[in-house]
């Protein structure tokens, strides 16, 4: 229905719109109909972008999934900001993580959120999709760090995506 109105992207529409509103700091006139101008056009002109439509299965578990993730960000930053202050070295490391997910779109969300999270960064994703690079700050045991990606972000992203 939405299609047929011009929006390609209704969910991207209305988050552009909100995140207006948020930025003009309230509601007025002017920025009601520069809301919807933006969240009209800007998916028009990123349609090509768009090669597939991303199907969420179970849509209702990204709001614990990004809960989650804000937590994740606030625990690992008192860790990286423990480290820093500590005498002990860290030990970096890069990490081949074997991906499990498929959608495009869930290894890009996956690569994000461990680029978010602090003392993690996503370097590389292989050409097949099958593995994922990671550089982690401090680690001292790798196949933890992988089964914690594993059980905290990938089987989530699986239960919303696959």
């Amino acid at each position: 229905m939405f299609a047929r109105l011009g929006f390609p992207q209704p969910f991207l529409s209305l988050c552009l719109f909100l995140v207006w509103q948020l930025l003009n700091d309230g509601f007025s006139g002017g920025s009601v109909v520069m809301g919807a101008i933006l969240a009209w056009m800007l998916p028009q002109l990123t349609r090509n972008f768009w090669p597939e439509r991303p199907a969420l299965l179970k849509g209702w578990l990204l709001p614990l999934y990004v809960l989650r993730v804000l937590w994740d960000i606030v625990i690992a930053s008192v860790s990286v900001a423990r480290l820093v202050l500590s005498p002990r070295k860290p030990r970096p490391a890069f990490i081949s993580y074997p991906l499990t997910l498929e959608h495009p779109l869930a290894i890009t969300m996956l690569a994000s959120t461990i680029s978010l999270t602090p003392g993690t960064v996503s370097a590389d994703v292989s050409d097949d999709q099958r593995i994922l690079l990671i550089h982690a700050l401090d680690a001292d045991d790798e196949q933890a760090i992988i089964e914690t990606i594993r059980s905290r972000y990938e089987k989530p992203l699986q239960e919303i995506f696959e």
